[in-house]
């Protein structure tokens, strides 16, 4: 009979915190569920998120219920500025295991985009932002050396003897960025060379993509995965192959730290603006810099990196270099699919007649030498560039999927007067730039890529108000991508490059469909291709 009634009151306690508590008292209840079992369980948000339809999938219940979406039993979505993103993002939310989970290396050695607490990211921040501000950037010895050699003397004759003209754009995007990203971090003599080496670039963008779909165990649902490789089933969720290609990576990144550790103790990272590693170089000084104000006896120390301070600033810059060729790559490529596209034709002529106004143009005689580069300030104030750019970078996000954070107690979301309070500390709350970036209101027209709408009447940049607002390709607040006016910067050298010395038209465009996740770079055709242009000299 004890027995009974113990099971009895098991049940009646369950069926109030799984069914009563969630659906009709929580102040999550009063959030419209996107879909009718969002507020009992988090299987529709994980299913959809596993076939991949997420971003599609949220978008259409925020423009069925509105600014809040109840996608799980302690999840959210969020689809504005007031009482959203601006009090998510900029507001002390912190991240959770998600991202540690994903995107620390080494071992579990977080970076910047891992760490959990905003403290640890701020520190770390202070360390090494100075060498991605823009007027840093634009006055760089080193990236000026960067540009002619990576676009000048690599990418342009890779496209001028491309046979027949045509090329696989993501594979030449993909290649070139890494270049620039990894001859910044690390130095150019240091950094790789995949725009040369196309094969070499196709395997290395082909290996780091083909782990992509994994990640959702270990994001998603670590306890399963974890209960699943204590029992020894693992690879049933993440290949082995998965963990070696991972390896790989990792031990290549940590190849190009050595490099530039050498170039930095033989002193040729001094001598030598090929052989500077900006970024690394920052981040080592910055890192020996605090070792010594912890340090009591100075004796002690001397200028080579410990193995936990190697392994601290590789998984660093291995989160840049991954950020800064991945984003920009995805980017590119669909910037110059929809450049390509015969309707577009009349976009490409005005803004190759914009681009040769630089002076002096970014032609292929630029080759000969760096004093013939356009300044990297002239190339950025180009008004039409800019708005190709951020028209793509809308609605094309390299990253449109949700960024998720953790809400503190009694926590009040969405818009005003539209508000719900007192949002118990613990819930998942995400935002997703695909959401963002299609609100009409702010872009008229949001499926159409449309760069004019950032340009005013006179032809001038005007990117300011809703606009920015809602703008979220690099995110938002503190942890905002840190890179972001690099990235802009090697897009729009990239294209200047491109299109102030060939015309461009789609010779096979079957590949170019999104992937609808996190990231959303083309799924590629059923023959392996994405997008195959072909490129006329001028």
């Amino acid at each position: 009979m004890l027995a009974l009634i113990a099971f009895g009151a098991a049940i009646l306690v369950a069926v109030y915190r799984y069914v009563i508590l969630p659906v009709f008292i929580s102040p999550l209840s009063k959030i419209p569920a996107a879909h009718p079992t969002s507020s009992l369980s988090p299987a529709w948000i994980l299913w959809t998120r596993w076939r991949g339809r997420e971003n599609a999938t949220v978008l259409a219940a925020h423009e069925r219920l509105g600014p809040l979406v109840r996608l799980g039993p302690n999840e959210i979505s969020v689809n504005c500025v007031n009482g959203g993103i601006r009090t998510v993002y900029t507001g002390g939310f912190e991240k959770g295991e998600w991202y540690s989970n994903a995107f620390s290396a080494y071992g579990g050695v977080h970076n910047m985009f891992s760490m959990e607490k905003r403290d640890v990211h701020s520190a770390r921040k202070r360390m090494i932002s100075n060498v991605y501000a823009k007027s840093s950037l634009q006055a760089s010895p080193a990236l000026r050396e960067i540009s002619e050699t990576v676009l000048c003397r690599r990418m342009i004759p890779r496209i001028a003897a491309a046979p027949e003209g045509i090329l696989e754009a993501y594979e030449l995007f993909s290649a070139v960025t890494l270049d620039i990203v990894t001859a910044y971090i690390f130095g150019l003599e240091q950094g790789s060379n995949f725009t040369d080496h196309a094969e070499d670039g196709a395997k290395w963008l082909h290996d780091y993509k083909s782990r992509q779909p994994y990640l959702f165990w270990i994001q998603e649902m670590p306890n399963m995965f974890q209960l699943f490789s204590k029992l020894g089933f693992g690879q049933w969720l993440i290949p082995d192959w998965v963990g070696k290609k991972s390896a790989d990576i990792e031990a290549q990144c940590l190849e190009w730290c050595d490099a530039a550790e050498a170039a930095v103790l033989s002193g040729k990272a001094a001598e030598s603006v090929r052989h500077h590693p900006t970024v690394y170089g920052q981040l080592r000084s910055m890192v020996k810099k605090q070792e010594k104000l912890h340090k009591m006896d100075t004796k002690k120390q001397n200028d080579r990196l410990n193995q936990e301070q190697r392994l601290d600033i590789a998984s660093e810059m291995l989160d840049h270099l991954a950020a800064g060729f991945d984003t920009s790559g995805i980017t590119l490529t669909y910037l110059a699919w929809e450049l390509s596209r015969p309707h577009n034709a009349a976009i490409q002529s005005a803004l190759r007649e914009e681009l040769l106004t630089l002076n002096p143009p970014f032609s292929m005689a630029a080759g000969e030498a760096s004093t013939f580069l356009p300044s990297a300030k002239d190339i950025d104030d180009l008004p039409l560039l800019h708005a190709v750019v951020m028209e793509t970078l809308r609605l094309h996000a390299a990253i449109p999927g949700g960024q998720p954070r953790i809400t503190p107690a009694n926590t009040t979301l969405g818009p005003p007067g539209a508000e719900v309070h007192d949002i118990p500390a613990g819930v998942r709350v995400v935002s997703a730039a695909h959401s963002l970036h299609r609100n009409s209101e702010v872009f008229p027209e949001p499926g159409l890529w449309r760069p004019k709408r950032w340009l005013d009447n006179e032809g001038g940049v005007d990117c300011g108000g809703e606009k920015a607002r809602w703008f979220w390709a690099f995110g938002s607040g503190g942890r905002m991508c840190v890179g972001s006016n690099l990235a802009v910067l090697e897009m729009k050298s990239t294209v200047a490059a491109i299109w102030s010395n060939f015309e461009t038209t789609i010779e096979d465009d079957a590949g170019m469909e999104h992937v609808d996740g996190y990231l959303a770079e083309p799924k590629g055709s059923p023959q392996g291709s994405f997008l195959r242009l072909r490129c006329e000299k001028i």
